[in-house]
């Protein structure tokens, strides 16, 4: 157990949280200092006051932080992905990890399918079309899900979510997952790479980034595919080459895309890449803006998990 509990553990909560979280810590006994405006800095300054330090993804916990946090025994990412959190050297200083994968997954899993559908429908060209006085209905003619192959690659909480979302669809789902074995269910059949590059006609990424994933999607990747697919990602833009993912779309190899997360975030910055410019050319693009898992139903959730998971430590 990470946590002396004979004393009132201190709470550093650095980003913004749903009250339930306080709620359900306070009342088991934990001190709170919420502090969503603190800077990285400042938490440098302060955190080895404390026990838990509580984040979403404001700043990167990296070494030189967590060497000054002396008496920190726990980390609680209010989210699902922890790439933010340098986790072998919080490992290495005997802090416990804990994150809320399981509050957002159905939030992810909708958005996603939603891109989906409007890729195979057109409808955020059309909507476009129509408010510039356009009416085209040959050129917006759309496909239908029923009867594809839709691959999920990673299938833990978000691609169990997104299975479950599908299978009203009539598709048929195959899911590959590197870590897992016999993970068949009603929701998906256990495939392997192989299967994937045979069959899909669409995928959909849920890997968390790691050195292991940080650049798969790459051109010698999408080259193995046997038909040309629609791709989706809604785990971490830097699991994608995004020159290659370009490349696929001219030579029509991936017939649409839809991008939750990109490599490079946000504006300025994301405005100043060598591939940006070039994908807004593609009307077979669709881009939002980190969104996937970012209802009004996952603030609660998240914060609700995580906070469930930190008093049963």
């Amino acid at each position: 157990m990470p946590l002396n509990k004979s004393q009132a553990p201190r709470v550093l909560i650095v980003d913004d949280i749903h009250p339930i979280f306080l709620d359900i810590i306070q009342n088991a006994g934990f001190m709170v200092d919420y502090r969503p405006l603190i800077t990285y800095q400042e938490t440098c300054n302060c955190i080895s006051d404390y026990q838990v330090l509580v984040l979403r993804s404001k700043f990167k916990v990296d070494p030189p932080l967590i060497d000054l946090a002396n008496n920190l025994k726990v980390i609680a990412r209010a989210g699902a992905g922890v790439d933010n959190i340098d986790i072998d050297y919080a490992e290495q200083k005997d802090i416990q990890l804990i994150s809320a994968n399981e509050g957002n997954c159905d939030a992810v899993g909708e958005h996603m399918l939603g891109m989906l559908l409007s890729l195979s429908n057109n409808l955020h060209v059309a909507d476009s079309e129509i408010r510039e006085g356009k009416w085209l209905r040959e050129e917006n003619r759309g496909f239908e899900l029923g009867g594809k192959s839709v691959a999920l690659i990673g299938y833990g909480n978000n691609g169990q979510a997104m299975a479950r979302k599908l299978s009203g669809f009539e598709v048929e789902i195959l899911a590959y997952d590197k870590y897992r074995v016999n993970y068949s269910d009603a929701f998906a059949n256990e495939a392997t790479m192989a299967d994937v590059f045979e069959k899909a006609d669409i995928i959909s990424l849920h890997i968390p980034l790691t050195t292991e994933t940080r650049g798969l999607i790459n051109e010698r990747f999408i080259s193995q595919f046997e038909k040309p697919f629609y791709f989706l990602n809604g785990s971490r833009g830097e699991v994608v080459n995004m020159v290659d993912i370009l490349r696929g779309l001219e030579n029509r190899k991936i017939l649409g895309a839809a991008f939750d997360v990109l490599p490079v975030e946000n504006f300025p910055a994301l405005a100043f890449t060598d591939w940006f410019e070039e994908l807004k050319k593609y009307p077979n693009v669709l881009l939002s803006p980190h969104i996937a898992g970012w209802t009004t139903e996952s603030y609660f959730k998240i914060a609700k998990v995580l906070a469930e998971k930190l008093v049963s430590l």
